[in-house]
C-alpha cells in the first residue's frame, strides 16, 4: 500500500477511472455480442440495427481511449464483414 500522499491520491483516481472505463468497455462488448447473435440468427434487419449500435459503442470507447482505435476498427470491420456476408446470402 502506498504511503506517499500523491501515490494514495493516484490510486484513488486510478480506481475511479477503472470503474468508469469498465462501463464503456462492457457495454461495447455487450453490443458486439448482440450484433453477432443477430447475424448468427440470420435476421437481417435486426442485425443491421444491432451492428449500428455496436459500431457506435466501439467508436465511443475508442474516442475516450478506453480501447485502442485499431482495436475498435478491427472489431468494426469484422462485424461489417459478417453483416455484408449475411446480406449477400439473403439476396
Amino acid at each position: 500500500m502506498a504511503n506517499i500522499k500523491s501515490a494514495i491520491k493516484r490510486n484513488r483516481q486510478n480506481e475511479k477511472r477503472r470503474v468508469h472505463n469498465r462501463l464503456y468497455r462492457s457495454s461495447a462488448n455487450t453490443y458486439v455480442r448482440k450484433a453477432n447473435a443477430a447475424i448468427a440468427a440470420g435476421e437481417v434487419e435486426q442485425a443491421k440495427v444491432a451492428t449500428k449500435a455496436a459500431v457506435s459503442a466501439l467508436d465511443k470507447a475508442a474516442k475516450k481511449s478506453i480501447i485502442h482505435a485499431n482495436n475498435a476498427a478491427r472489431r468494426k470491420g469484422a462485424l461489417m464483414g459478417k453483416l455484408h456476408a449475411l446480406e449477400a446470402g439473403k439476396k
